[in-house]
């Protein structure tokens, strides 16, 4: 069962076709994720007083797309635009529409098709509905934790799109 699963992802899952130079695909891709998330939270929790968070947030965000399983110039380019996008964050609520970056990054990442792109659609609608309820930076846990649901339903709404693409071709 679990090598049928294995067998199946690798035909519609680009990322897991590459030949890797170093590691395995499972722990390039879940260790990278989790420096990602991290690097994200870290920045979040900044400020003027806790230089020292900024640095490790932005540190552990660029290793964590460097080592994401894909081809080197994928995990490059979206380095500094998703680092300057998540220090954009920092100024509230109203820059919520500013997730359509990463969201871009991971499809690039993980080489998902053309078609899949139309699910940055989702983040955009959440940029332009929730500045409507969340303004102030005090509203900032609420509004990140919708629009972090947003952006994990995009990703998974993208890559239901590269499956259904991959399985009509």
């Amino acid at each position: 069962m679990v090598a049928s699963t294995t067998l199946r992802a690798r035909r519609w899952e680009p990322a897991r076709r590459l030949p890797l130079k170093w590691g395995r695909y499972n722990d390039r891709y879940f260790a990278g994720l989790l420096l990602i998330i991290a690097g994200a939270v870290h920045l979040q929790g900044a400020n003027n007083y806790t230089l020292i968070i900024l640095l490790i947030g932005t540190t552990a965000t660029a290793v964590g797309w460097s080592i994401m399983p894909a081809r080197g110039w994928r995990r490059m380019i979206v380095i500094l635009p998703t680092i300057s996008q998540i220090w954009i964050m920092l100024t509230g609520p109203m820059s919520m529409w500013t997730l359509t970056i990463p969201l871009l990054a991971w499809l690039i990442v993980r080489h998902r098709p053309l078609i899949s792109y139309l699910a940055l659609a989702l983040p955009i609608a959440n940029g332009i509905i929730l500045p409507r309820f969340f303004q102030e930076y005090s509203a900032m846990p609420e509004a990140l934790a919708i629009s972090t649901v947003v952006l994990v339903a995009a990703a998974w709404l993208a890559r239901a799109i590269a499956h259904s693409a991959a399985s009509r071709r």
